[in-house]
């Protein structure tokens, strides 16, 4: 491997784990960065369906399970729904904190690999 100043850096197993470990980091990070948009988007979706439950006057409303919308009483729904929207709350939360520690791993990473192969090595992403 080529280095700024035209001097080689050896590539040892151990920098190649650094390497092959910070990839799969960095694809799990675009994977969960996915999963936080679609946990959002389930959580703005439950608190819309939470306020349109709110304007409804009637006393059975139309809940969907699965892929059947079943009549159900308007208390049980809105039951369901708070345990839904914490549920997602939950999943929300959990993603975001796996996010944080995969950045504070792929930093440390960063840090060792620049610190060996200065300009050698692009770990950034354009």
């Amino acid at each position: 491997m080529q280095q700024g100043d035209g001097t080689e850096a050896q590539v040892t197993w151990e920098d190649q784990q650094n390497i092959n470990r910070f990839g799969r980091l960095n694809n799990r990070l675009h994977e969960l960065q996915d999963e936080i948009k679609l946990a959002k988007e389930a959580n703005e979706n439950l608190d819309d369906a939470g306020n349109e439950l709110i304007l409804s006057d009637e006393d059975v409303v139309r809940f969907q399970i699965g892929e059947v919308f079943a009549h159900m009483p308007r208390d049980d729904v809105e039951t369901r729904l708070e345990q839904m929207k914490a549920d997602a709350a939950k999943k929300l939360e959990r993603l975001e904190e796996e996010k944080e520690s995969i950045l504070a791993q792929m930093a440390e990473l960063k840090k060792i690999l620049y610190g060996k192969f200065k300009d050698a090595i692009n770990l950034e992403e354009d």
